[in-house]
């Protein structure tokens, strides 16, 4: 598959990429070197990105409904009200990513990294946070509700005005949070 002159398959370098708006549903980009493309606004619902390198893309408004990035490094990448619900971010690297008003409603984020993401305004409602990495993130106007948060290190984070009603917080590293 061509679009916009990039071949789109599994393992392709991508860097810098202008994807903009691109209709990239369902799409198998397996390893795939995105580091700062321009996917903004993309639709990449259903896509397999696992193990993807999208470090610094640009996936602001993007859907990644039921994406499956598993492994995937999103470190620095501006996801802002990007639309990951039941999306599959286990063992993935979102530090320092800005997921600003995101929709990650029952996303599985096990074992991610998510430390020094900024999440404000996040909607993580039934979420799966087991084990995740939120240390320093901020977190504030969240909706955690029913989030399970088991084992989950919040340390330093910034949990003012989050909502927490029903969150399974078992285990939970809640050093230094400010609530």
């Amino acid at each position: 598959m061509n679009i916009n002159g990039y071949e789109i398959k599994p393992g392709a370098n991508l860097e810098g990429a202008d994807l903009k708006g691109a209709y990239l549903k369902g799409a198998y980009l397996k390893d795939a070197y995105l580091k700062d493309a321009n996917l903004k606004g993309a639709n990449l619902e259903g896509a397999s990105l696992w193990c993807a390198n999208l470090k610094g893309a640009d996936l602001e408004g993007a859907d990644l409904e039921g994406a499956y990035l598993g492994g995937a490094n999103l470190k620095g990448a501006d996801l802002w009200n990007a639309n990951l619900k039941n999306a599959n971010l286990k063992n993935a690297s979102l530090k320092g990513a800005g997921l600003w008003g995101a929709n990650l409603k029952g996303a599985n984020l096990e074992d991610a990294n998510l430390k020094g993401a900024n999440l404000k305004g996040a909607d993580l409602k039934v979420a799966y946070l087991w084990c995740a990495n939120l240390s320093g993130a901020n977190l504030s106007s969240a909706d955690l509700r029913n989030a399970d948060l088991e084992g989950a290190d919040l340390s330093g984070a910034n949990l003012k005005y989050a909502n927490l009603e029903g969150a399974n917080l078992d285990g939970t590293i809640l050093e230094g949070v400010n609530l």
